[in-house]
């Protein structure tokens, strides 16, 4: 079993299609098809269902593609561990982020780090704080981004405190609020909302604050961009409850300090078993040198 052969069932698994696998992996497709036929062989199973249609994996194509990517992540590894040794960083370096991070300028801080190390590979993700955690904890990714009420911390990795913030309201400027120097979560809960999924951690930081206010709201949009949000808002659709910190990336919309406003931290995370070369790095460059964080 070659590393290639797993690099080529990842990619089809990846984009469901044996033609766009091949172009990802550049090489032509027949010999894409070919090893992984042969790999099929040597394995005893079929790892994919072919169709005219579509490409999907078998179960035990499922059952192979976590061991799959587990050896290929090891093999990046050992390779970046070599380097470092001689005193050189390369591999991988993934980045993961929720939207609304602001204590961190982190494409400046990604500028910085190509700049320096210009032989690491970079990936960047963008999700919620939750599930960052799970796949920086997993070696998914390598260093995450969180932000999370200031009633829990990262489970199951490492983690540095970079900030703590105050959510405003944020409204459309034509709204009967806008000039308003401050309001409080009574006079907000008659609005309706536009707001992160239910369950995010960005959702529940405001749900807590209202329920334990005693008031209940409405949210009538639940999106998982910021910057969507401030457009519905903008169009007078709703309201919404953003870090101070950030809020002012936003244009066409107005904000108003929240007298009892819950709060959030701000965390950066990284694999408390092992960082790579990369992510030590990285961590240096962001002035956070390895030294051990809470978990």
């Amino acid at each position: 079993m070659e590393l290639q052969q797993m690099r080529y069932v990842i990619a089809v698994a990846e984009t469901n299609s044996f033609t766009r696998a091949a172009e990802r992996c550049h090489v032509v497709q027949s010999a894409l098809s070919h090893q992984i036929a042969r790999l099929e062989q040597e394995l005893g199973a079929r790892l994919f269902e072919r169709t005219s249609r579509r490409v999907r994996l078998t179960p035990a194509g499922a059952a192979f593609l976590p061991a799959a990517r587990q050896c290929l992540d090891a093999a990046e590894r050992a390779a970046a561990e070599v380097a470092a040794a001689v005193g050189e960083v390369r591999g991988r370096l993934a980045v993961g982020l929720i939207p609304t991070v602001a204590a961190v300028d982190v494409p400046a801080a990604l500028h910085d780090f190509r700049r320096q190390y210009p032989h690491v590979r970079i990936g960047l993700r963008v999700g919620a704080s939750e599930d960052l955690a799970q796949q920086v904890e997993q070696g998914v990714i390598d260093v995450a981004f969180l932000g999370l009420p200031t009633t829990a911390r990262p489970r199951g990795v490492a983690a540095r405190e970079l900030a703590r913030d105050r959510l405003v309201a944020v409204v459309a400027p034509d709204h009967p609020l806008a000039d308003e120097p401050t309001v409080d979560l009574r006079r907000l809960s008659s609005e309706v909302f536009v707001d992160l999924p239910v369950g995010t951690a960005g959702r529940i930081q405001s749900d807590q604050a209202f329920s334990a206010a005693g008031l209940s709201r409405d949210v009538a949009f639940e999106v998982t961009t910021a910057d969507f949000m401030a457009r519905l808002v903008g169009q007078g659709l709703g309201i919404a409850m953003l870090p101070a910190a950030y809020v002012p990336r936003l244009t066409g919309v107005t904000t108003i300090e929240v007298t009892d406003a819950p709060a959030r931290v701000e965390y950066v995370v990284w694999n408390r078993v092992g960082r790579t070369p990369a992510a030590s790095a990285f961590l240096t460059v962001l002035d956070l040198p390895a030294t051990p964080g809470t978990e």
